[in-house]
């Protein structure tokens, strides 16, 4: 429903020059997608400035444009220009107003941290759905409304369209919905303004440097979650130096905040934990009492996903015992640890998994491991266009498995010979444990000839992604279909 511009920008410092009462019918950052009466939003991006678009918005009919200084247009005497200290952050809030803020009838969960965020966010949704809640997912894998899945281009939207969707879940009834928080989110605001009535913090390890530069810098804007700009119940993983410090300053906030680990000083940490390969039985200590359980995903870093979600469903208001037989159930989570069934007898065991950072890959052949009889083969690469410093690190994590194969993943603009050239010096010590096969679909072949009974083969890096990204095409390439037919072919 379209809002006067006097509407849209209600409780927003800003300047209206022309007319106040002139009507928005939608919001847009990209002069391409300006539909009329959109007001444009010129957003000072990393490479282009919005401001440099204002008079193609305009022929495109924009109505209103907002921006950081004064520009000066043709044939714009009809335009409202609208003047604020940053158009992000304007934004974010009259998205929230045009949407007349879903917040407010949401029970909004926001999960940040480097790995683990997609799973806990399913876990959620299981709990609250065995509670009896409508409920959604945003997050890497997808929107889910209810029942109804779509694809996103990001984990996080950009914030108008993130309160199209919170508002979209608040019309079709949704009472929780569990979200991913990114820490580009956080740094572009597009969670700006986003109420929240749970926060959570998976862990920290070596990600999207290319954009932060530091290692602080990438804490710092996953800290944000935790600050008083988005007040919220609290859950921080104490496992790590990054969780200890959010707990401590959430507690200087007085917070309410609980704390999941294996370190007996979190609220939430496990007793005794038996690994099998189809499930995990696990004896939860839980803010002082005990609950005993089997539940149907594996590995070690699936107990600390668990906790998150265990604790954020206690913030929620639901019973302990509750969650505990809504976990019994927990539902697979698509290219996370996602065992392949190509209906084949093959005597081993091939997995897909999105780990690809050095802590996740680890973690990952660490959790297949745990649950293997005979050897692991790994099949990994790295992203094209991204932190190129963890390649070699990414190399040397591969080799805790028994073999690994290095492969291409989403190259994009890269030479994808020059990526696995970056990846190999983490992997010298010893050549006899790996080898290079360019062709992904080739490569998981290789690792499926390889494999004998007892053993495992992991495909790590893409997960549940469907396509490869090659200079400028998008191919269709779904690590799971491609594993189920090498299995087929090979048995």
């Amino acid at each position: 429903m379209p809002k006067t511009c006097e509407a849209l920008f209600s409780g927003i410092e800003c300047s209206i020059i022309g007319n106040r009462r002139v009507e928005v019918s939608g919001i847009a950052y990209r002069s391409d997608s300006v539909n009329p009466g959109d007001a444009f939003f010129c957003i000072v991006g990393l490479k282009v400035d919005g401001h440099s678009f204002a008079q193609a918005a305009i022929d495109a009919g924009a109505k209103v444009l907002v921006v950081e200084r004064k520009v000066y247009l043709a044939d714009a005497s009809e335009v409202t220009e609208v003047v604020v200290s940053d158009t992000r952050k304007a934004m974010a809030l009259c998205a929230a107003n045009f949407y007349d803020h879903p917040c407010d009838s949401l029970g909004l969960v926001g999960i940040t941290g480097t790995n683990g965020k997609t799973t806990t966010t399913y876990l959620v949704d299981q709990i609250a759905r065995f509670a009896g809640k409508k409920t959604g997912i945003i997050g890497t894998v997808g929107v889910a409304i209810l029942e109804n899945k779509e694809k996103i281009s990001h984990t996080t939207p950009e914030s108008p369209d993130l309160q199209g969707i919170l508002a979209r879940m608040r019309d079709a009834g949704c009472e929780v919905v569990a979200m991913e928080v990114s820490s580009h989110a956080l740094d572009l605001e597009r969670s700006w303004g986003i109420r929240f009535a749970v926060s959570a913090f998976t862990n920290l390890s070596r990600d999207h440097l290319d954009y932060h530069k530091t290692f602080e810098a990438y804490f710092e804007a996953k800290a944000r979650l935790f600050s008083a700009e988005y007040p919220a119940k609290r859950v921080i993983r104490i496992d790590d130096a990054w969780g200890k410090e959010l707990f401590a300053r959430c507690s200087k906030a007085k917070d309410a905040i609980i704390t999941t680990g294996f370190a007996k000083a979190a609220d939430i940490h496990p007793l005794e934990v038996s690994y099998g390969q189809d499930s995990t039985t696990l004896t939860l200590e839980a803010l002082g009492k005990s609950y005993h359980f089997s539940y149907p995903l594996v590995g070690k870093f699936n107990v600390d996903n668990l906790m998150c979600a265990f604790a954020i469903g206690l913030h929620l208001g639901f019973e302990a015992e509750g969650i505990v037989e809504a976990l019994r159930a927990a539902p697979s989570v698509p290219g996370r640890l996602e065992r392949v069934n190509a209906g084949v007898e093959s005597g081993f065991s091939v997995f897909v998994d999105y780990a690809h950072t050095p802590d996740a890959l680890e973690k990952a052949i660490a959790s297949v491991k745990e649950v293997s009889a005979g050897n692991l083969i790994v099949v990994f690469g790295c992203g094209g266009d991204r932190d190129s410093s963890k390649r070699s690190i990414m190399g040397r994590a591969a080799l805790r498995a028994d073999f690994a194969i290095v492969t291409s993943d989403n190259p994009r603009s890269e030479d994808p010979l020059a990526i696995i050239e970056d990846i190999l010096p983490g992997m010298a010590g010893d050549p006899s444990r790996f080898t290079v096969e360019p062709d992904r679909r080739a490569a998981i072949a290789l690792a499926i000839s390889k494999a004998r009974a007892g053993d495992s083969v992991l495909i790590a890096g893409k997960g549940h992604e469907d396509y490869q990204l090659v200079g400028n095409a998008i191919l269709s390439f779904d690590d799971v279909a491609v594993a189920k037919e090498e299995l087929q072919k090979a048995f």
